[in-house]
Formats: structure tokens, sequence, C-alpha cells
């Protein structure tokens, strides 16, 4: 009996658990990682990127994403939207193609691939006569060109991706219809561009390598015009009246041609070398749009001087007198303009323009042609990121004042709104205002908006003022200047420099209460900064703090530390410093937390750590834990000493692997700062990447970073005896030894003249030695201590005092809890034991449950090396749910990780992207969007080709299909379908069981 009371005691636990607990990884912020295509629709208002590790993703109005990811492990090369539809193209460099659609299901869109394709030329033919080099979507949307590098033209049905022989431009027709006295066949090359004519779909234009372009006419399959360019071609644009062509050349020049007229050879050549007369490179891309009332906008890629410019990445713009060639600041991989008016046929309303490390958006209807804010893929690896710190339920009066400091800050930003305006947002609003915080390695804080999809930067701190440094010499070099030429401007905000390593921000603390903030740096530095909403000019003095304390024998062997600006410095309103702690030996700030209500912040380094009064201003507490083997913490992270880790510090270098080649300042500090956190990483991740590692044993004490302090904890509980409870300070180290002070605070009316003192109370050394990388106390009810001011705020019962409480040390390898005051042990939970895993981040968050509002529960949550993510209970340290989160090898990313109070969390998955996971059924940020398909006119099918046999309409391209299949999906694309009613009938009229196809197949609109 007892047997089965206890399993259905389990049996209702686990339903409990499935109630609070569900791990979903949600939505990815950020910029994509190593982006490759770009595409815009204009009738559904989405814009497409394609990136190099295969993915897809879409955006629109900002809360509208999706992604998809190929299975080939394929660069994505080319997108293009079918016109008037929801489905897109996708080229990869394996010259497969793939079609997507957006597909509505339960009242929400999600990207599904429909279909692949691979072109098969006749046998034996080499691979180049079906390597696709261009797409052209025939605006019919049933049609796609594909031109290839053997000169050939494919003409391709879709959605159901059935090539039309009969309808194919092979190079024999085009090379037979060439004029003799032009270029022989062998010289055509590959197709390299492909255009329709705006004013007549049956006409487009094949443009060839060597500089040949062909009108051809589909219907009557002949050529039309030919136009016999002689440089390399590069692109093509026919102008919206369908009169004349602009073409692109490898030389730097664009040429306007003249269309009509049966032979054209005699027409002279009209060039224009927009940045001549010295060799220019080449332009890749040349658009011409016409304005209403005005001269048109000419927009290219490229052209500049080859040897005094050739490094530079500009896009020119050219309208009436005005010509600005935008400089960014990584390479350009495509842009598009987007129209104003109903029709998206009015004057040119902005620019988008992705280039390898940002998306950035030209405001052109607004004088001085100002960027446009992007409230989504914001390159968050501006400056490379070192730190982040998540803080859940932002009061609104610290909100509002956050986004009035930022909004100082966005003045030279176009006020017009965001120009990409597709789908509609169906998730809820956020129910609380969550901050992101992210340390840079240029010493900047930068802060986000991370309540919904939608990573929104809100405001930027820099702490570089506070100090002398290196002035970079790139930092005024783009600006251009009054009558230089060529007429640069630098845009974005990609600045992959550093004036110097050591003002990178290891961490930082937020109290959202107060409105005080702490961060700390690479060189021993620990700032203290308020909130205000004025500018203020204000002196910082440091105060020296020696955590050796005197001991002989050890020499600091690394950088030195960051001298102090000694005139008053001039901050912006938003975060001011006016306390600044220099460690001494300079070393990495490795733990930091502050207490607002107590008004202290306590710091460590791999030499011991300290307590400041910022109120007072004062040192009250040094201690130092460093062992007398530990010559490994003397070095420093800038030392010559070459690191043993050799392979843990290339995976750290992987996060900063994109911007290597443009560093050109400081490249040596750099690399050593580099290798020192490269070693100290590798330190905390035990040297080892094997999936599986040792049993829990006990370590040397002259293990090397022993003294290294990894947590500090604020705790108001029994140290002395079990009735009177104390402030306390506690600490961890790298060799399992907690330290913990008892601390005696004036009371209030005398605070700013008494003294803090502490006291030590306790010490408490792990046999097995672990790392000791989180420390909580629990009180009487089992839960841990609130937040300083939280209760004081009224968002946290007090609590209990009444009860005994209970410390629990989170060590790599085991969870132990002990009694307070005695410090006995009580109970504990070995991991490493139990599958050789180690803790590598934890967090306390509460979890609600999804069918009782009331209900919830505080536990642990950990991450592990393996990247597993465990749910730990509290108090009674049971082991509740498991899931594998982050891939073992990615060291990078488990060392970025930070948990939410609720239960959620961020990783990096790439320099440039967080992606973002959910423990809790409750609290769960994903993106919840419908794109319906756009409403045709009926004017814009009058011209449209019809291939042979009947009209091809959206089906599964597998190809298996049915008859049924397909026949049912002509039916629903040819109807209305977003009325339920509508529906339903069409169900009830398919024969079989095409209900469930139909389901999966829903369209919303007219196709």
């Amino acid at each position: 009996m007892k047997r089965f009371r206890r399993h259905g005691q389990e049996s209702q636990r686990d339903r409990l658990k499935q109630e609070l607990f569900q791990f979903n990884k949600t939505v990815e912020h950020g910029f994509p990682h190593q982006p490759s295509a770009l595409s815009y629709s204009p009738s559904l208002q989405l814009l497409a990127i394609g990136t190099r590790s295969g993915a897809i993703k879409l955006y629109g109005a900002p809360g509208v994403e999706f992604m998809g990811l190929h299975d080939e492990n394929a660069a994505v090369t080319q997108v293009h939207f079918l016109p008037h539809q929801v489905e897109l193209v996708t080229l990869l460099d394996d010259n497969s193609l793939h079609m997507w659609t957006l597909r509505a299901h339960k009242g929400l869109s999600e990207l599904l691939e429909i279909g692949r394709f691979t072109l098969t030329g006749p046998p034996g033919a080499p691979p180049s006569v079906t390597r696709v080099t261009a797409v052209l979507a025939h605006s019919s949307g049933e049609l796609l060109l594909l031109g290839t590098e053997g000169g050939h033209v494919f003409v391709v049905e879709v959605p159901g991706f059935r090539e039309l022989e009969e309808r194919n431009i092979s190079l024999d027709q085009v090379a037979s219809s060439v004029p003799d006295d032009y270029i022989g066949r062998r010289n055509l090359e590959h197709v390299e561009a492909l255009q329709e004519n705006p004013v007549n779909p049956n006409q487009v234009i094949i443009g060839y390598g060597r500089g040949l372009m062909v009108i051809w006419d589909l219907e009557k399959q002949c050529a039309v015009q030919h136009i016999p360019a002689t440089q390399q071609l590069e692109s093509v644009w026919w102008t919206e009246d369908g009169g004349y062509i602009l073409s692109s050349h490898s030389d730097g020049s664009y040429c306007r041609w003249m269309v009509g007229g049966e032979d054209v050879n005699e027409e002279e050549e009209k060039s224009d070398i927009p940045y001549g007369h010295f060799p220019c490179k080449a332009i890749s891309k040349i658009v011409q749009l016409s304005t209403e009332d005005g001269p048109p906008f000419l927009v290219f890629s490229g052209g500049m001087p080859r040897a005094s410019y050739g490094d530079r990445h500009c896009i020119t713009v050219i309208h009436s007198k005005t010509h600005v060639a935008l400089d960014f600041t990584s390479r350009i991989i495509d842009f598009f303009v987007i129209r104003g008016g109903p029709q998206h046929a009015g004057d040119p309303s902005a620019l988008v323009v992705l280039v390898e490390e940002e998306l950035v958006v030209i405001d052109l209807q607004t004088e001085g042609w100002p960027v446009i804010q992007t409230p989504y893929l914001v390159p968050l690896h501006s400056s490379a990121i070192t730190c982040s710190h998540h803080v859940s339920a932002i009061p609104l009066k610290l909100w509002e004042r956050v986004i009035a400091a930022g909004d100082v800050q966005k003045t030279d930003y176009s006020k017009k709104p965001w120009p990409i305006t597709g789908g509609q947002n169906l998730a809820p609003d956020p129910p609380q205002r969550d901050l992101l915080l992210t340390g840079h390695e240029d010493g900047t804080v930068r802060f986000w908006d991370a309540s919904g999809v939608c990573l929104h930067p809100m405001y930027k701190l820099s702490t570089a003022g506070v100090f002398h440094t290196d002035a970079d010499p790139n930092d005024n070099m783009n600006q251009g200047t009054e009558g230089e030429w060529p007429p640069f401007r630098k845009v974005g905000c990609f600045d992959p420099y550093s004036d110097d390593p050591r003002l990178g921000i290891q961490k930082i603390h937020l109290c959202k209460y107060s409105g005080y903030l702490t961060v700390a740096g690479t060189a021993g530095q620990i700032l203290v900064l308020e909130l205000n909403d004025e500018a203020a000019e204000q002196t910082v003095e440091a105060k020296v703090v020696d955590l050796l304390q005197g001991q002989e024998g050890f020499r600091w062997k690394g950088h030195t530390r960051l001298d102090v600006r000694e005139d008053p410095v001039l901050f912006p309103p938003g975060f001011q410093p006016f306390a600044l702690v220099q460690c001494q030996p300079p070393a990495v700030i490795t733990a930091l937390t502050l207490h607002s209500e107590w008004k202290l912040v306590a710091f460590g380094t791999s030499h011991g750590f300290g307590l400041y009064d910022y109120q007072q201003k004062n040192n009250i507490l040094i201690k130092c834990t460093l062992n007398p083997s530990d010559q490994l913490a003397m070095e420093g992270p800038l030392s010559r000493v070459k690191s043993i880790k050799k392979s843990l510090r290339q995976s750290f270098r992987r996060i900063r692997r994109s911007r290597v080649s443009l560093r050109k300042h400081h490249v040596n500090n750099a690399a050593k700062l580099q290798e020192a956190n490269a070693r100290l990483e590798a330190e905390l991740a035990e040297m080892e990447l094997a999936p599986v590692q040792r049993k829990i044993e006990a370590r040397s004490s002259d293990d090397s970073f022993t003294g290294l302090v990894r947590t500090l904890y604020f705790a108001d509980t029994f140290l002395t005896d079990s009735s009177h409870n104390t402030p306390s300070l506690w600490a961890g180290t790298n060799g399992g030894c907690v330290f913990a002070f008892m601390l005696r605070l004036p009371p209030v009316e005398h605070r700013a003249d008494e003294p803090v003192t502490a006291q030590p109370a306790k010490e408490i050394q792990l046999m097995h030695r672990a790392p000791v990388v989180g420390i909580v106390v629990l009180d009487g009810h089992g839960a841990p201590l609130p937040e300083p001011l939280e209760v004081a705020h009224d968002l946290a019962r007090s609590p209990d005092m009444h009860g005994s409480h209970h410390l629990l040390v989170i060590s790599e390898e085991q969870f132990k809890v002990f009694t307070l005051p005695k410090v006995s042990a009580k109970m504990k939970l070995k991991l490493t034991a139990v599958d050789g895993s180690r803790v590598r981040r934890v967090g306390v968050a509460w979890f609600g449950s999804s069918r009782s509002e009331d209900y919830g529960e505080s536990c642990l949550v950990v991450l592990t090396n393996q990247g597993d993510l465990h749910v730990v209970s509290l108090p009674t340290v049971k082991m509740q749910v498991q899931y594998a989160c982050i891939r073992r090898e990615d060291v990078s990313g488990i060392a970025s990780c930070v948990f939410t109070k609720h239960g959620q969390g961020f990783y990096l998955i790439s320099p440039s992207e967080f992606e973002r996971f959910s423990l809790s059924t409750r609290h769960v940020v994903e993106p919840r969007c419908l794109v319906e398909a756009p409403l045709h006119s009926g004017s814009s099918t009058q011209h449209r080709p019809q291939p042979d046999g009947a009209s091809s309409t959206l089906r599964n391209a597998s190809q298996d299909n049915e008859d049924a299949e397909s026949a049912a999906r002509r039916v629903m694309e040819h109807a209305l379908l977003n009325d339920e009613k509508v529906l339903q009938e069409i169900q009830k009229s398919l024969e079989g069981d095409q209900t469930s196809l139909l389901e999966n197949n829903v369209k919303s609109a007219v196709a």
C-alpha cells in the first residue's frame, strides 16, 4: 500500500510540474549573424533576410517576426518574394531552390517550407549549365525565371516547381539572334541579371556577364532588342515608364539605354563614371526611381575610386543637386527603396541598407536624409558584449526617466515612423516592464527594453568620460567636410574600435527601486552611479583599495589601472557616476553586488573582496583571499605568459572573430585582454570540455585561482544566535571557501556620520573544494530573502524571521543546505557525481502555475557546462525538470547566459544575437502575428502571360502530389477565406479526407 500511495503522490507532483515548467526557445533578439541576402515585398510590407547558416528571417511591423531554417547547411544567396502573394523563394549556395509560405493556423501565421527544387540539365551536361546565378519572380506570381552560369534561362512554374521546358531560353537561341559583328557565343558568359519590363510583363531583359543585354519577349519566344554594352555587367534596372534601361559595370560606370526599335547597334554607349577619372570599383547595384514633381532618385552601391577609397563600403544617393556617399562600417549585402503612396508607387520614402553588421534605414523625405531608429534588428555588438544583467518588473517612474535620458541621445534620428509595417502583431501587451543591460568592450552599458518580442534600445551609458583614454584617430575620419569629394557621410552605429580594452564592463548591478547602478570593469574599476534628469558637471575621485593587504612576495605583472580625470567632467542626463573604487592590483572584477537600502557595494577579484560605503565614500572591509601558491593570479589578464588552455581561448575568441579584420588600434592590448579573459573563463570552466567529467573528489588547495571570488551576497539573517538577526555579507571563492561577515549599521538618523563596521563571523570550507557559484539564504518558510527595498515598496512579503533560516551554498558540483546560525549541514544534492556535469550559471526564479493564478514556487534555475537547464526546488533541493538548451561545445553561449526572476533567460548564439528561452508556463514572450495575402487589383492581371495548360496555384512541392490535393489548393487560393463560414462550406464541398489538408493550407485572401 505504501508503494501505491507514493506513486499517487508522484503522479500529483508530475501534474504540478506540468503546470509550472515548460521549456521553449521563444525568439531571437538582435541582428542575424552573417547575413547574406535581402528582399522586400511592397505588397506585404515584409523584409526578409537570409544568412550564411541557412536561416531565413522575416520582419514586418514591430513584433511581427518569423524564422525558418533550411535543412541543408548551406548559405542563402538570394531571397525573392512572389509578387502579391505570401510565398517567397530562397536560393542556397548548393544550387537548391526552396519555396516558403506564411500559412495561417489557429489565427496566427507561421513560416513553413512547402517545396524544394534543383535544376537538372541534360545527361552529361556540365554543372555550370544549371548553376543558378540570377532569379526573377515574374509579376504574374506563376513563373520563376532562372538564369544560369551556362548562359541559359530556365522557366519554372510556381509554386509547384514544374519546369516549362518549351519556354526555356537557351544560349543557342540568344546567340543566334546576336549580330555577327558583336561578340561570339563563347563570350556571353553567365546570366548576371534578369529584369521585367514594368509596363509589359511579356518582356524581360537578360543581362550577360560580358555586358550584352537582350530584351526577350516571353510570348513570342524571340529577342526584341540587343543592347551591346562592352564592359563587364554588374546589374540592370528598367525605369518605371519602360523607356530606359540602366546598366552598371565593373569599371565603376553606369550606362543609360533607350528601349525601342529593332536595331540599336548604331547607338553609342552613354557611359557615366560618377567618381572617375581614376580607376574605380564596380557599381554592384543601381536603382533609379522617379518622383512626382522633380528629378528622379539615383541610388547605387560601390563605384568608389579604387586607389583612394577602395576599402570604403558606400551607397551613393543623388537627387537634384544633393549628392551623398553614405559610408558604412561593414560590407554592403544589399539595399532596396521603399516608396510611399497607396500602390507603393509614390515618391521614394526610405532607403533600407543591409550591411554585414547592421540594418540602416535612411529617411529620404526629410531634409538632410537622417537615419530612422530601428525598433528591431539592432546590432547588439556595436561594441563586443562582455556581460549582461536582467532586471524584471521595472517601476514606471524609473522606466520613464531612463526613456527620457535616452531620448536626449536620439536627437539626430528622423521623426518619421518605422516604414516597414507588414502583418499584425497579435501578442498581448507585456505584463511588466523588463530591462536587459549589456556591458561592452568600449566601456558602455546599453539599456534594452526586453519586455516583448522586440529588443528595443532605450539608453546608452558611457563610462569612458571618467578616465583618460587614447583618442581614436578614426573617430572623425569618416565625417564629411565641406567640399570633400566623394561627399562621404558616415552612417550606422556598428563601431568595432575600442579606445582602451581596460574600459570593458565585466559586472553590472542595478537597483530598480532606488535608481542606483554600479558597474565594474576590466582594470579593477568600480563605478557607483545615480540617475539624474539634468546634465551635471562633477569630479569623480577614486578610492584605492589594496586587496593584497601588504602581503609580500607578490608582484602584479598585468595591465596598469586607468587614469582618472582630475578636472570636472560634464555628464549628460541619465546615470552619472559619483563614486569610484579602484582595486589594486587592477585585476578583472569577478563579483559585484549592491545593497541600496544599506548604501553598500561589495566587489571581488582574483585577489580578494571588499566592501564600500557609497554614502560616506569609505572602505569598510578588505579581505585578501590569495593563496600563497596563486602565482597565476598575479599575472593578470594582459600578462605575456601564454595560457595553458589554448583551446578554450580560441573558443572564446570566436565571438569576436567577425571584427578582427577591422580592429586597427590596440591590437596587442586587445589580444592580451582576450587571452586574460579566456584564461579566467577557462579556469571557471575547469579546463575541460569533455561531456562527462570526473566524480566529486577533493581538490588540492594549491590549484590556481583558488582565491578568485565567484559570488557575493547580502543578507539580513541570524549569524550569532537564533534570536537576533543582523545584516551580513557572504563571499564564495573558487577554492570552495565561504566567508561570512557581520555588519553593524548605525541608526538611520546617524547613518551619514557614524561608520559602518564589519567583523568576521563564519568561514566554511567545502570538503571537495569546488568553486562556489551561488549563495542564497532561505527564511523560516523556506523562501529566498527578498531584494533590498522590495518589502518597503510592498512588492514582496516580509521574510519570516521566526522560524530558523537556512544557508544554501551552490558549488559547481553540488547544492548544500546548512542551518543557521550553527552552520551545520542539513541536506545536499549532488550533480557532478550523478551525471558528470558542472554548474555554470545559477539564479532564483518564481514559477507561477498556468492553472491557478494564486499558486507558484520559488526555485533555483541552473545551467550546466553541458548546456542543460535544471530546475531545483526550494527549500527541499530536489531536481524537478531537466532540458537540453545549449550545445555543450558552445562555451561562449553558456558563459553568456543570464536568467530572469520569472523563469526566462537569454544567451548569445552569435556575437550579435541573443536567444530567448522560457522555463515557465506563465511567462512566455514569443511572436504572435498574422500576415494576410494582399488583394489583387484587377489591372494587375491584364498583361499576365499564361503558362501552357492550367494556371498554377498554391500546391505542395513534393513530387508525389495527388491531383485531389492540387484541386483542393486551387479552390483555396481563389476563395476568400477570412470568413470561417465560407471556409467550412468549401471544406464540406470537397471529397474524402480533404478537411485536414485544407486546414493546413488556408490562405487568408484572394491570391
